[in-house]
């Protein structure tokens, strides 16, 4: 649907997306991610041709968007981690003015406001003063207004920021709806929206691509070592574990009489069977046990871990 091709952007000195290449296929749910500075915003700044690139291209189905940045931008929704709104306007008064904006007459206007009303779910505030909207259904009419033109790709920087928990739940199954007709690059830290909306995940750090594929195979690739937590209660619970073959780190707490102990073993060895082995050779007393699963807050500490503030 569309790729960036070694695309770097630059102010002055800074150096906010050094050679960056992706590719998004058409009806992809993308997860967009990266610490603050990363250059994230700036990234999607150029795929919404509000910035051009110093050097590479943007490509929409293998043309570049700069040859014709008009119907390019007709193709893409927008919204943005500030959602700016007039909040003096009624919900209905502030879509009309996106659909003028946008160039439609009066009989396209009324069919696209209605449409996107029914797809985020604003028709109960429809009439009401922006202003005196939840911050759940401002971001629904900031929604509203990115689908009005029906685009192709929509993109969604930070669309939960600020949300409370319920909230967040009805957004992400809001996105989750919309990305079934469009293409969408999803840009959040919110990693429980990722794993339940995102197909695939492209990830930044200091403005050069770090990792990209599936949730699944990010965490095949990127689980390092297995963590264990192990809470028994006996003599030399710590020492007995520490002395297992492939256990590179623990951590031991004191709890109520019993030992708890976090261990890290190298690579993909099962430790379960040998600790459980080891207690009921030593006579413990076992409250505890079990295989911590990667997760992609894990991995993605990983990935970025070596991270430098950059301009977004």
């Amino acid at each position: 649907m569309f790729s960036v091709e070694s695309v770097t952007k630059r102010y002055g000195d800074l150096v906010a997306v050094d050679d960056l290449s992706f590719r998004v296929d058409r009806g992809e749910v993308v997860g967009f991610l990266g610490p603050n500075g990363a250059g994230k915003t700036t990234t999607m700044r150029m795929l919404t041709g509000t910035l051009e690139p110093d050097a590479g291209e943007i490509l929409f189905e293998g043309a570049p968007i700069a040859l014709d940045l008009r119907k390019a931008k007709s193709r893409v929704g927008y919204l943005p981690e500030s959602n700016p709104l007039y909040e003096e306007m009624f919900a209905a008064e502030y879509l009309g003015y996106v659909a003028e904006l946008r160039g439609m007459d009066l009989a396209d206007s009324r069919r696209a406001i209605a449409s996107a009303v029914e797809e985020t779910g604003v028709g109960e505030v429809f009439f009401r003063p922006i202003g005196e909207l939840s911050r759940g259904y401002r971001q629904r009419v900031g929604l509203a207004a990115a689908i009005l033109h029906q685009p192709e790709i929509l993109i969604l920087d930070e669309p939960t920021e600020g949300l409370d928990p319920n909230q967040r739940v009805e957004i992400r199954r809001l996105v989750a709806e919309l990305g079934k007709e469009r293409t969408v690059l999803l840009c959040t830290h919110v990693m429980q929206e990722v794993e339940a909306t995102c197909s695939r995940l492209v990830i930044l750090n200091r403005g050069k691509l770090v990792a990209q594929g599936s949730v699944q195979e990010l965490l095949a690739t990127r689980s390092g070592r297995a963590r264990y937590v192990v809470e028994a209660e006996g003599e030399g619970v710590s020492e007995g574990l520490a002395a297992l073959p492939g256990v590179e780190a623990q951590e031991s707490t004191l709890l109520e009489g019993r030992t708890r102990v976090q261990l890290e073993g190298g690579g993909d060895q099962e430790l379960r069977p040998e600790i459980f082995a080891l207690a009921r050779d030593r006579g413990w007393t076992l409250w505890e046990l079990h295989r911590e699963r990667a997760s992609l807050e894990d991995v993605f500490r990983q990935l970025t871990s070596e991270r430098e503030e950059v301009g977004r």
